[in-house]
């Protein structure tokens, strides 16, 4: 077994999963829900999934021949609410999922220590696959708890149904 490819695999296969798990939340909300907060300092649905494109578009373009944080990319810009309908919502989605997925395809076993930049910073390729990781899920879990509060009792759950 070759570690590189097992680990490229295994991590593909897990995004992949991380993906869907957000899109199984967001088909159960409405439009109106996909852009509901709490309150001014929290993120609706619709902005989380917006920043989240951003930084797949920026982050994985010209992934080993250019900083992660790319000139056209404005993070501010992604935490304000100009998209306004689901079908927005989901091609900022889509977008950001296609390019980040198509990059990583494209990543090879003796690629994984070989180094990049992201805000100016070196990364080993690895380094910035798992970075990757940790805030993808962060957001995708914030997507689902959302959603859940949203949904309440109508619910249908993701995984394992209780007392299952």
């Amino acid at each position: 077994m070759n570690i590189g490819g097992e680990y490229l695999k295994t991590v593909i296969q897990r995004f992949r999963e991380t993906k869907i798990t957000a899109e199984k939340a967001i088909q159960q909300l409405t439009e109106s829900e996909l852009f509901w907060s709490p309150n001014e300092e929290s993120n609706s649905v619709a902005i989380i999934v917006k920043h989240m494109s951003g930084n797949m578009v920026s982050r994985w373009t010209d992934f080993f021949t250019t900083d992660g944080e790319k000139l056209f990319r404005n993070r501010d810009d992604e935490f304000g609410g100009d998209i306004q309908t689901k079908e927005q919502v989901m091609e900022l989605w889509e977008l950001g999922w296609e390019t980040f997925l198509t990059a990583l395809k494209d990543i090879h076993e003796d690629d994984l220590l070989k180094t990049i930049i992201i805000r100016n910073e070196l990364h080993t390729v690895i380094e910035a696959i798992e970075r990757q990781m940790y805030h993808y899920s962060y957001h995708v879990g914030q997507i689902v708890y959302i959603a859940k509060n949203l949904k309440s009792s109508n619910w249908n759950t993701l995984t394992i149904p209780r007392k299952k």
